[in-house]
């Protein structure tokens, strides 16, 4: 008799789990605590290749279609750094959607628009008028800094947060688990503030010629252009400004909201967002150039990897919608987000991102290696 009552019972929790057609609800994890057996090897792997790397590493994924969730450190706050460019891009196709802006539209380069960074977009001469288009791809696979904010000044800096906790709430995450996200101006106007809140008023061109100087000699170059004398400056160092303006929160979140923010592109039925805009931005990661040396490289042919990256000082992120394309594309797909805080040098995270890659290859994340 008590055979059958439990047999009865989990007839019924089975019922009980919400359905649809494609299986189980993608954010069932967050009810039903499952880990498969690569969980403890991935876990293994990840704390090795973190020792060698010598800083911190945080990674989570999320199986679309079962909805099991890993997670490495990955509900602790991380520098986002361009990550935040997903959901720029994601706010002009909603307005594309409707019917506000084309992407044929053309925005005019302005002086002030001028960023520091990657991408073709400071090349251009002020007043150039350059489509939404372009802007959009090299915003996502150049991660252009320049691009970035004149979307933003089209789109508008709250539609974009708004954008942000609508996708990660679709997902059943919670939307507080990033912090807003700012301009990239806005993002060095940050840093210098926290040496000196007179910084907030310097403009792109000023960060520019900041950026000439070595990072020891970044606080006095900045003095001189603030005109204040060094012993003024609140931090001794970079580094230290850098700690304090993350500290804010401005641009940072869990890897497990910005996995949700993700998640809501593949299975995004609830968003506003619909599924053309959904794919046409996959299909722009799917592009991305910057990061050949990060995930991807460790992931292996069989994964095709729709992804953002990011990059900042001692900070580097890999993102996106992993899919296989070999016989077991059944399996999948995935959100993976990947972060690294810690060395100098951008070679030590781009390395340590890769074998990360590897690990999710050969633990049997991905399927079957």
């Amino acid at each position: 008799m008590r055979r059958i009552q439990r047999w009865l019972l989990g007839i019924a929790f089975l019922i009980a789990l919400p359905v649809y057609a494609d299986g189980y609800e993608t954010n069932w994890y967050y009810e039903v605590d499952k880990q498969s057996t690569w969980q403890g090897d991935l876990d293994a792997r990840i704390a090795a290749i973190e020792e060698v790397f010598g800083g911190a590493l945080g990674v989570y994924i999320q199986n679309l279609t079962t909805g099991e969730a890993y997670s490495w450190q990955a509900d602790r706050p991380w520098y986002l750094a361009s990550l935040v460019k997903v959901p720029i891009a994601a706010q002009v196709l909603a307005e594309r959607q409707a019917g506000t802006l084309t992407l044929d539209e053309r925005l005019t380069l302005a002086r002030s628009d001028f960023v520091d960074g990657a991408g073709p977009v400071i090349w251009h001469d002020p007043g150039t008028p350059i489509s939404v288009r372009y802007l959009l791809e090299q915003m996502i696979t150049v991660s252009d800094n320049t691009a970035s904010d004149m979307l933003i000044e089209r789109v508008g800096l709250a539609e974009v947060n708004a954008r942000a906790n609508a996708m990660i709430a679709t997902s059943g995450g919670n939307p507080d688990d990033i912090g807003p996200i700012t301009k990239l101006v806005g993002v060095r106007q940050g840093v210098y503030g926290q040496f000196h809140p007179d910084a907030k008023t310097l403009a792109g061109m000023d960060f520019i010629a900041l950026r000439q100087h070595r990072l020891n000699q970044r606080g006095s170059a900045l003095a001189r252009v603030l005109g204040v004398n060094q012993a003024a400056l609140l931090q001794p160092d970079y580094d230290h400004a850098f700690d304090a303006y993350e500290a804010t929160g401005e641009n940072v979140g869990t890897l497990r909201a910005y996995g949700d923010l993700l998640a809501s592109l593949y299975n995004g039925a609830a968003s506003d967002l619909d599924a053309d805009q959904r794919q046409a931005l996959l299909e722009i990661m799917q592009r991305t150039r910057s990061g050949a040396k990060r995930l991807t490289a460790g992931m292996g042919d069989a994964i095709s990897f729709a992804h953002k990256t990011g990059t900042q000082h001692r900070r580097s992120c890999d993102a996106g919608v992993a899919t296989r394309t070999d016989e077991s594309a059944r399996v999948g797909p995935w959100v993976i987000v990947t972060c690294s805080r810690g060395p100098l040098a951008l070679s030590d995270h781009e390395h340590a991102l890769a074998q990360v890659g590897d690990a999710l290859r050969y633990s049997g994340a991905l399927g079957a290696p």
